[in-house]
């Protein structure tokens, strides 16, 4: 492995761990709060929680959905039940009464959360 100043290069990195997709270590659900998108995402394991805290921010929740939300994504922890909860501001083009998104309640935004591939220890 090679080490820059101390710590391990990009490629030594990937060589140590592998993308995982959020749906083998989580379940989810979501929903719609007016124009905001709400996505519980929830350990399988408690073990996984710690990974999921560290590994699933708003800013990389932000990066992923770029596409399809206008404003800032808030994240909460609920370590007793093993979760985090997402919102999604500007995601849903007004709200599910006023809406012609197809989905205009949200319910997709969870499976397409798990689709969301993070770095774990081999």
């Amino acid at each position: 492995m090679r080490r820059v100043r101390g710590r391990l290069t990009r490629n030594a990195r990937a060589r140590r761990t592998r993308l995982v997709p959020l749906l083998a270590l989580a379940h989810a659900r979501s929903g719609d709060k007016g124009d905001t998108a709400n996505v519980g995402l929830i350990a399988r394991r408690a073990g996984d929680y710690a990974l999921l805290v560290k590994e699933v921010t708003a800013a990389r929740v932000a990066r992923h959905f770029r596409a399809l939300i206008r404003g800032p994504v808030e994240r909460f922890e609920l370590p007793n039940l093993r979760a985090l909860n997402f919102l999604l501001h500007g995601a849903l083009d007004g709200g599910g009464t006023i809406s012609l998104k197809t989905d205009a309640q949200g319910k997709v935004f969870s499976t397409a959360l798990l689709r969301m591939e993070i770095r774990v220890s081999r």
